[in-house]
């Protein structure tokens, strides 16, 4: 979904009309409507202030929700991860890099295996 689609979508189902919620954020209604026709791109000011009255994060105002959100199974080690001391959550990222390195090699690894295998066919 698009940023315009989005800023709409979020927009009525907080039951906001388009003046209002131009006028809670301090823009002019023809720019807001620049915006849901996605014929404008609002600048980090006016989204920080559109995410905050729409109350939502900037990921989910800008982007699609699912591109960058954690999985749910990992939404509750991560905050947990959160409050560890420095040194700990330094290891704890370390080891994450461990497993996403040793992840890309597996599959690059598997990919060249499969080009190897179709090139003998």
């Amino acid at each position: 979904m698009q940023f315009s689609a989005r800023l709409t979508q979020l927009r009525r189902a907080a039951g906001f009309t388009q003046q209002e919620l131009a006028d809670s954020v301090a823009i002019h209604v023809n720019q807001l409507r620049r915006y849901e026709a996605g014929t404008a791109q609002p600048t980090l000011s006016p989204l920080v202030k559109l995410a905050h009255r729409l109350n939502v994060s900037l990921d989910e105002l800008v982007f699609a929700n699912a591109q960058f959100d954690p999985p749910e199974e990992l939404v509750s080690q991560f905050l947990a991860v959160k409050v560890l001391p420095v040194e700990e959550r330094r290891l704890i990222i370390a080891l994450l890099n461990s497993v996403i390195t040793y992840a890309r090699i597996q599959s690059a690894k598997n990919k060249a295996d499969e080009v190897a295998d179709a090139s003998e066919k």
